[in-house]
């Protein structure tokens, strides 16, 4: 197999303090992969400068200068979210004619030495080959939980993820090719790259300790993008309201015939009993819940119906 053109896609979002190491612990292993004759000496990196308002544009901008051009680069006008500049990425290869593309974040936290067993696994002739973190002694308690229930939860949905399954990942030019078709706007990569049933293997690694600051994706941003996962994928949250509604709609009906019995075949007052009034609350409830799940996917409608783009290019440097 001949040596592959690779480009590493990174998003960044005020990423000043670790872009100049990121970028540098990247360039490493990329001229390592060169010197072992894995990839060709036309690999590059690729960023993404998703609406940053600190200094990482100029960072970038002097980056791309000092690498001749093997650094380069898009700019969006505002944030669009990581989901968008990871796509706007891989998007954009399709210019360069590369073999394969690698995404990894830029807050030096994944293993970038692990691209090497990417490569390999490339060219056993997996078209994707997805990175799985194997510790997560920086995350709370409650972060864990909260991962494990929606991995296992998505999973029972339908949308089989691979659990600790990140946005570290190798995927081919026939992938590229095949993402292209993709007109959606909320976009769950996950979800869409287990969507194409390609060969997929996988790599463990594991977290570093971060270097600098905190992670960019907040407790809000999170669900945010579970909510997404959910919705875009799978359609039994409605088919749970629908049997959920004939369930209370049975419970009803038989309560109904026990009040009538009681009240005028027996003569007993039964307004004061405790449990319908517990019902009624349970009944209100699953009417919340069940306009909030519908609601959800009212609005992904609305978005895809309305068709915006997805990210807006301000500058760019190829």
């Amino acid at each position: 197999m001949c040596k592959p053109k690779l480009a590493i896609v990174i998003p960044c979002y005020n990423e000043e303090e670790s872009l100049p190491l990121c970028l540098k612990a990247i360039w490493a292993c990329i001229d390592s992969l060169t010197e072992m004759r894995e990839i060709s000496k036309d690999s590059f990196i690729f960023l993404i400068d998703d609406g940053s308002t600190d200094r990482t544009w100029e960072i970038i901008e002097e980056a791309h200068k000092l690498s001749n051009g093997r650094v380069k680069a898009i700019k969006f006008t505002r944030n669009f979210g990581n989901q968008n500049a990871i796509f706007a990425g891989l998007k954009a290869m399709k210019n360069f004619n590369v073999d394969a593309a690698i995404t990894i974040d830029a807050d030096l936290q994944q293993d970038e030495t692990k691209i090497a067993e990417f490569i390999k696994k490339y060219k056993e002739g997996y078209d994707i080959v997805a990175g799985v973190r194997k510790n997560s002694d920086e995350y709370s308690f409650f972060k864990k939980f909260t991962s494990e229930l929606f991995y296992k939860f998505i999973n029972w949905l339908g949308v089989k993820i691979k659990p600790n399954h990140s946005e570290f990942r190798l995927i081919s030019a026939r992938v590229l090719d095949m993402i292209d078709m993709y007109r959606e706007n909320n976009l769950f990569l996950r979800g869409l790259f287990y969507e194409l049933g390609l060969k997929t293997a996988y790599v463990d690694y594991m977290i570093k300790e971060r270097e600098f600051g905190k992670s960019k994706f907040s407790f809000s941003k999170l669900i945010k993008l579970a909510s997404t996962g959910i919705v875009s994928y799978s359609t039994k949250p409605l088919r749970i309201i629908f049997f959920l509604g004939l369930f209370v709609a049975i419970i009803s009906f038989l309560m109904w015939v026990i009040t009538i019995f009681v009240e005028v075949i027996l003569n007993h007052d039964i307004r004061a009993i405790e449990p319908f009034e517990i019902w009624e609350s349970f009944i209100s409830g699953v009417q919340i819940l069940s306009i909030g799940i519908i609601g959800e996917y009212i609005g992904q409608i609305l978005i895809e119906v309305k068709d915006r783009p997805r990210f807006l290019i301000d500058k760019e440097l190829f």
